[in-house]
């Protein structure tokens, strides 16, 4: 094992090291993290909110027990992939010492640290943009046929993980069309590496054909309740604090992608993530689905300021380059990370917190989705136990939050369902329902009593959530007991109507 190994090795294990320890055990996981984690026990080919890939490493963490550890291993894991292929492209690009260094830093006291926080589709997403443009990067310098193949395959990962790796080939299109490396576009192999990355998403693309394209419905029930709220001019501005620490090699790479001989092959690069940013801008995309594209622009950054700062007063700007990622780690330490209380993080203001709904809150959205969570099930725990026969009891919730936190926290064994999301496709109808646990969010006057309790002979409110700081804070526990309707026909109606509007 060499030496360049060796630090590699002591890089991911840095990597590990603070994705373990940049939550507070106050935190719970995170709403969209429960959703996912539910997919291993509805395993498809796609779902209405994301592609498959995320559900196999669910069910991965399933075998392995579930637990917290591994939730929290594999969005770093995909971190640490994603260090290990921008220095590899640094190596590839003739970079030593200085540049793998260098841009190891940037990587690592990047967002990615917040992204690799969570687990969401979004790790693999961006590990999946730094692979593709790897390859290639390999395919220019080689020519080898072989990268056609092999980026066939990242892509159709990429897209069975998240449909937005599509950008960046609406971005990498024309910025080839107009280089001289558009030679590639002739290549026979090339095409027939594209049969082969079709054939590989082809299952996914049938379970939208035959589930009547539900893609079509998110992209835009997302666009009315959120993109709708996303400032063009503040997404440009969060793509400076995503790599703020290498920020000048971000820059430095641009310089060095049109007039840096030795990339002369690598120009339509520069174009490229130029064309990308603008269609991120068109659709209003948020901020961070970007992210994806600077790994690899700080490999080509890094290696050139190797080079431009070996002599002269030049030299006394390398420890500067390497100190930048470190220094601007301090403040992001302090208010990016759920490393403090809420009570710590609203007393003392720390940060600013626009949520989707493009309002500003006293404490981060990322973060509010991260409380609750277990007094809830607890407290559902507690009210389903008292049924003689549970079986025939049915937990209904508002969000897929409340049914994933209920489903993983559960010590009884409960299978809350929901309307949203990918729950509506969850019910098990071949149980006759006789009570109702009805899990609402917080309305201030409230209707539910109202509406429900005349269909069953008792109700009451079974507790409610009291952590003030979270998102789901007074969230309600409604008990209706002995049904006098059929609950199950009510059911078919209800979720026939939730499919046909979604459709």
């Amino acid at each position: 094992m060499n030496k360049k190994t060796i630090v590699l090795i002591g890089f991911i294990i840095l990597k590990f090291v603070l994705q373990y320890t940049l939550i507070s055990p106050e935190y719970d996981l995170q709403r969209d993290e429960y959703l996912h984690l539910d997919q291993a026990h509805h395993l498809a080919w796609g779902y209405l909110s994301v592609p498959p890939v995320t559900s196999w490493f669910s069910y991965v963490i399933f075998l392995l027990g579930n637990s917290v550890f591994w939730v929290k291993f594999f969005p770093a894991l995909f971190g640490a992939l994603t260090l290990l292929m921008v220095w590899k492209t640094i190596e590839l690009l003739k970079g030593n010492w200085y540049a793998l260094i260098l841009g190891a830093l940037c990587i690592v006291f990047s967002a990615l640290l917040r992204i690799n926080m969570l687990y969401q589709p979004n790790s693999v997403d961006v590990l999946s943009w730094t692979a593709f443009y790897y390859v290639v990067i390999q395919y220019i310098s080689s020519e080898k046929p072989k990268w056609f193949y092999i980026g066939a395959v990242v892509f159709a990962f990429g897209f069975l993980n998240k449909y937005n790796i599509l950008f960046l080939l609406i971005g990498l299109f024309p910025a080839l069309l107009l280089s001289k490396q558009r030679k590639i576009l002739a290549e026979k192999k090339l095409y027939f590496a594209l049969i082969l990355g079709i054939l590989l998403i082809l299952p996914n693309l049938l379970w939208q054909y035959n589930n009547n394209f539900p893609i079509v419905h998110h992209m835009k029930e997302l666009a009315e309740t959120q993109l709708v709220n996303v400032d063009r001019i503040d997404f440009l501005k969060e793509q400076i604090l995503y790599f703020i620490g290498g920020l000048f090699v971000i820059l430095s790479s641009f310089y060095a992608l049109v007039f840096y001989k030795p990339f002369e092959k690598f120009k339509f690069f520069f174009t490229s993530i130029i064309f990308t940013l603008l269609v991120f801008l068109y659709f209003k995309a948020k901020a961070y689905y970007a992210i994806g594209l600077y790994p690899i622009y700080i490999a080509f950054g890094a290696v050139y300021l190797e080079d431009v700062l070996q002599s002269g007063w030049k030299r006394y700007l390398k420890p500067v380059f390497i100190l930048l990622p470190l220094l601007f780690f301090i403040p992001m330490y302090q208010l990016a990370f759920p490393n403090k209380s809420p009570e710590y993080i609203v007393k003392n203001k720390l940060g600013t917190h626009r949520w989707e709904d493009g309002k500003e809150h006293n404490l981060s959205q990322d973060f509010a989705d991260m409380l609750g969570w277990k007094e809830l099930a607890r407290k559902t725990d507690s009210v389903y136990a008292l049924f003689p026969k549970s079986e025939n009891t049915l937990v209904l919730c508002d969000n897929y939050g409340q049914a994933g936190a209920i489903n993983y926290y559960t010590k009884k064994g409960i299978k809350a369902v929901s309307f949203n999301a990918d729950y509506v496709n969850w019910f098990n109808l071949n149980v006759h329902y006789t009570n109702l646990i009805r899990v609402k969010e917080f309305e201030e006057n409230s209707t539910e009593f109202k509406e429900t309790s005349p269909f069953f002979e008792s109700a009451r409110i079974g507790g409610s959530i009291t952590n003030q700081y979270a998102r789901e804070y007074q969230t309600t526990i409604f008990v209706f007991t002995k049904a006098k309707v059929d609950i199950n026909n009510r059911l078919k109606q209800e979720i026939e109507e939730e499919k046909n509007y979604d459709n």
